[in-house]
Formats: C-alpha cells, structure tokens, sequence
C-alpha cells in the first residue's frame, strides 16, 4: 500500500501547491475587476423644492429617484467595462411610477449617460474603440470605488459641471454591520447649466459610503441645490438611497466579500498548507518503503 500511497500523496500535494499558489498569485487580479454582467437598479428617496413659475414659490414634495446601470458586455473587454445609466428623478405624489414622460409636471429630470471604466481601477475611460461618438468624455470615478479602496482622497465624475470632483475621505462607518469608508464631494457655487440652455450656478453636497473590499456603494445621499443667474433658487434637492437600497446594497457587498476571501485567502491557505503536509507525508512514505526489510534486495 505504501507503494502506491506515497506518489499519490506527492501527486496530490504538487496539485494543491499549485492551486495555492495560483489563487495566491494569479486569481486576485482575475476576481478583482468589474464584472461585465451588471445590471443594477438603484433607489433614493427624499424631499424636493420646485420653483413654481406661475406663482415664484418654492413648492416642496416627495421625491424618488431610480437609476439603472447596465453592463455592454458587447463593447467590453478584459480591460474595459461599458456601461449604459438612465436615471429619473420623479416627485412621489399621485401615485407616480418609477418614471414619467417630459409631458408629465412630476418630472424633475431624466438622463441617459453611456460611459466606460477600467475594470481594474474603476477610473474612466474615454476611447471612441469602447464609446459612441456623442458620448460625453468622463473623468475620474464613476459608479463605483476601486477593489481594495484606500482612506485617501479620490476624483468623482459630476454629471452635471462635466468635470471630476475631489471626493475626500472623511471617516469610516459601520453599516448593516459592515465596516465602510465615507467620502465627500462639496461643489460650491459652479456655473453650469441649470437646465438645458438656462444658465446658472449649482451647489451639491455628495456623501458616499463604500466597501472598501469591492469599491461599491453602501449608501449615497445627495444636498443639491441650483440658482437662476440672479441668485434666485429653482431647485433644492435631498435624496439618499432607501433603507432597503442599503440593505441590500450591505448584503451584496457581503456576498461578494465572501468569494473574494474564498479565492484570495482561504484557498492560498489551504492548497499552501494541505499541499506542503501531503507532499511530506508522501515524501517519508516513499523513503519508509525504500528503508524497509521488504523494499531491500539480496546481495
């Protein structure tokens, strides 16, 4: 039996050192890059102020925002993702759907942006090879954080100026038991437009919470307000994402932090440690068997 038992032990071990050392060395930089089957549906809720412009009066009401982000599994590769966002922003009065036509005056706003990222370090990407020609060159992050987030400060794409943001670093904050950093984005007094043609300036606080593990958000709130050339406000804006969005947000991250350490910690350790105690244990069975009355020969 030890004939045959000490090279399959030798077999084995190789094969699990092997396994080790690959999860150890070669898998994260396969594991740790955007997937390209996303297909994510994203809910905020809050209060917004609309300028009435019949009687000049802010008038404030529920507001939902729904934002839908879709992978082009077709326009990406091994280095790129692409990806398609629409976002609505829609007051919640009336029963109102996720989404209205322009015709319809519970309409805040609508959009459609199409944008591609690095899969490994989340940052954009703007190469006409990945994008259609009208899309609209981004900067920075986008979407998400990069795998293995830092307490640094980052670039953040706004839509709305059409330039990356310092989002700083500000603290971490357990949520739904999960340790996250939170960033923040300030943007004081930029001129943009308010609206298609109408000029005006634009405040916006940004508050994000993130997986440091896999860079995705946990919680996102927004403190937006915009103003009329001659200072006079015609939107102020608060939304965050639904306690169900964090929720399930935390609990995705979770499950995502679970592979990873699976594949990045948990196999290394195993196949390391499980591969060097067969290969020994295959090694002295082999040297046992040669070292035997039964393995010697007569002289």
């Amino acid at each position: 039996m030890r004939k045959f038992l000490g090279p399959i032990l030798l077999g084995l071990g190789g094969f699990l050192l092997v396994i080790g050392l690959l999860s150890l060395v070669w898998a994260p930089g396969q594991v740790k890059k955007t997937p390209l089957d996303v297909d994510s549906v994203t809910n905020l809720e809050g209060t917004v102020s609309k300028l009435n412009l019949e009687t000049g009066e802010l008038e404030e009401n529920p507001v939902k925002v729904q934002s839908i982000t879709k992978s082009d599994s077709e326009a990406s590769d091994d280095e790129v993702a692409v990806f398609v966002n629409t976002s609505c922003i829609v007051i919640d009065i009336d029963d109102a759907p996720d989404c209205v036509d322009g015709e319809d005056p519970r309409l805040v706003s609508a959009s459609t942006d199409v944008f591609a990222t690095d899969r490994y370090s989340a940052v954009a990407v703007n190469d006409g090879k990945y994008l259609p020609d009208d899309a609209e060159p981004h900067e920075g992050l986008v979407n998400k954080w990069p795998f293995d987030a830092e307490k640094k400060d980052y670039e953040y794409w706004d839509g709305l100026t059409g330039t990356a943001q310092p989002a700083l670093y500000d603290r971490t904050e357990e949520i739904e038991g999960l340790e996250t950093y939170v960033y923040k984005v300030n943007i004081t007094d930029a001129v943009v437009e308010i609206a298609e043609g109408v000029p005006g300036t634009y405040d916006n606080a940004i508050e994000i919470a993130v997986d440091p593990m896999t860079g995705s958000f946990i919680r996102q709130s927004q403190d937006q307000q915009r103003y009329l050339a001659d200072g006079t406000t015609v939107l102020d804006i608060q939304v965050a994402y639904t306690d169900d969005e964090v929720k399930e947000s935390a609990a995705d991250a979770e499950d995502s932090r679970g592979l990873l350490s699976l594949i990045t910690t948990t196999v290394p350790i195993v196949g390391l440690s499980a591969g060097v105690i067969a290969l020994l244990a295959g090694i002295l069975l082999i040297v046992g068997a040669r070292r035997s009355p039964s393995g010697r020969r007569d002289a």
